[in-house]
């Protein structure tokens, strides 16, 4: 009986052991299902040796599955946020306002991307200048730690400045009094003129921005004896061109009775190539004789020259006057001018461009990197476009590059020269009508020498004369609401609208008015003239 007992005894045991490890396996397994089906495509190894596992291996694979962690792609300090903070990026901490202009300094000129965003120390300094206190102490660290020798540095001024908020009455008031510039403070710190030439970029910068009463309240006349006194021989050249600058942008169409324009006294003999001013964005600055560009604007400015070329090989030199941003080569008429946007020559498939600040080759917005080293002050680059071989060269300092070639996949022929500039950057162009200074060992072809313009054409008016003349332009009553050219002498159906012109009705598929389909134009004879 007691036999019995015992083997009924550990029958049941042996059984209910069974029950409990075979249990023990389904609730793992189901387990292991959800979780991964939790974890989308990612997958959990596990060992299916069967139900003969013993329950201490099982209670092992429940332990080693742990879950996987989620795969968080690493910011780029260059590409941080545009604004706020992240759902787990911790509250942002003080900063030094110094050290973050530096930072911006530092990295504006790895900023390649037109859609890259901003730094992370420029969204900083934005949030701070939001207020009077903050946009203050901005403007004061930008004076005191931007060096001089930074090629970028005053476009780091103007691109801050521009970005940031408009600041109050109060606060320029308060910046007023706390510069308190006059005569003798452009006369003291002679040996430091980055201090003087980032005052006077300021100044311009505000000068600009806030045009109107704000400008003229702004321009005191402890500011204008502070201007007036950095024009002399004894300042720095930098800071001598910024005060002049400055006073441009103060002075708006303040002009001098009497005075002849240079236009109008500048020898263009032999000169039959130009820069085309009838071909550029509206902020860049052409000298008289029209082979040299600035630009003092905080938009991307650019412009072609006159002259168009479809077979042969052609050279042209370009002499860098400041070490900045510029994208200077070849473009067609195709190549649009963008300049807010801050698209220009290099930017689109029609163009390409050499970077020498950069030190990047441009073509369709995309750039790479080239093997010269950084240009300065007075380098020659050269610029030669062989349409037989299909390939254009950049050369610096005589020294050239591969042969670029990807913009012959869209364009092979109607070439210009062109060029685009950051702010406060300038060039001096040469078609041929002097000797160059590093030409190609290779038979070439020069603007000057086969190009003509009538003395009409090489008149480059200043800007307020363009302006009245676009003032003299008559519309007429009855002409295209669109092109301003041709008589509005279409109607279009079933809408009934008849404002448009005939060329313009066939380019539309709806009705600029009502958005309504246009299923039928019809001339209307009557106004026919």
């Amino acid at each position: 009986m007691i036999i019995v007992a015992l083997v009924v005894f550990y029958t049941s045991r042996s059984l209910i052991q069974g029950l409990l490890l075979t249990l023990e396996y389904y609730l793992l397994c189901l387990l292991g299902h959800q979780g991964t089906r939790e974890m989308g495509n990612s997958c959990i190894c596990r060992d299916d040796s069967g139900v003969e596992d013993n329950i201490e291996s099982q209670h092992q694979q429940a332990e080693n599955i742990t879950p996987v962690p989620t795969r968080i792609r690493p910011r780029d300090p260059v590409r941080p946020p545009r604004r706020g903070r992240g759902p787990h990026e911790p509250r942002r901490k003080k900063q030094n306002v110094d050290g973050l202009v530096l930072d911006t300094l530092a990295v504006i000129r790895t900023l390649v991307d037109n859609d890259q965003e901003p730094p992370y120390s420029m969204i900083t300094l934005h949030e701070m200048a939001e207020t009077d206190e903050g946009w203050l102490e901005v403007v004061q660290s930008l004076i005191r730690v931007i060096p001089l020798e930074d090629p970028l540095g005053p476009a780091v001024i103007t691109l801050l400045l521009d970005e940031c908020p408009l600041p109050t009455k109060d606060a320029l008031q308060k910046l007023s009094e706390i510069l308190n510039l006059n005569g003798e403070v452009a006369c003291q710190d002679a040996c430091n003129p980055a201090k003087h030439r980032n005052t006077t970029a300021v100044l311009g910068c505000l000068a600009e921005k806030l045009a109107g009463p704000a400008s003229i309240s702004l321009l005191s006349p402890g500011i204008l004896e502070y201007l007036l006194e950095s024009l002399k021989f004894q300042s720095h050249p930098t800071v001598m061109l910024f005060a002049l600058i400055a006073l441009e942008k103060f002075a708006q169409t303040i002009l001098k009775e009497g005075r002849q324009f240079t236009y109008e006294k500048a020898d263009l003999t032999n000169i039959h190539a130009m820069l085309n001013s009838n071909d550029v964005s509206e902020y860049l600055k052409i000298s008289p004789h029209g082979l040299e560009a600035r630009c003092d604007a905080s938009s991307f400015e650019s412009v072609r020259c006159t002259f168009c070329v479809d077979s042969g090989v052609w050279y042209y030199e370009v002499t860098v006057v400041t070490s900045g941003v510029m994208q200077i080569g070849w473009a067609t008429k195709d190549s649009k001018f963008l300049n807010h946007e801050g698209y220009g020559i290099g930017d689109d498939e029609y163009s390409c461009a050499y970077d020498g600040c950069r030190q990047l080759i441009w073509y369709n917005a995309r750039s790479k990197p080239h093997l010269h080293p950084c240009w300065k002050e007075g380098d020659t680059v050269g610029f030669l476009l062989d349409l037989q071989k299909k390939q254009m060269i950049f050369y610096l300092n005589g020294n050239h590059l591969p042969p670029e070639k990807q913009v012959f996949s869209s364009a092979i022929s109607g070439f210009f020269a062109a060029a685009s500039f950051m702010s406060y950057q300038q060039c001096e162009f040469n078609f041929g009508a002097k000797p160059f200074k590093y030409p190609p060992a290779i038979k070439f072809s020069t603007f000057n020498d086969y190009a003509f313009l009538t003395p009409d054409e090489k008149v480059i008016l200043p800007r307020h004369r363009r302006l009245a003349l676009l003032k003299q332009v008559s519309i007429r009553e009855n002409c295209c609401t669109l092109c301003c050219d041709e008589v509005a002498d279409t109607e279009l159906r079933p809408c009934g609208h008849s404002d448009l012109c005939m060329e313009c009705a066939l380019q539309l598929e709806t009705c600029p008015l009502c958005r309504q389909e246009i299923m039928t134009r019809v001339r209307q004879i009557a106004h026919i003239s």
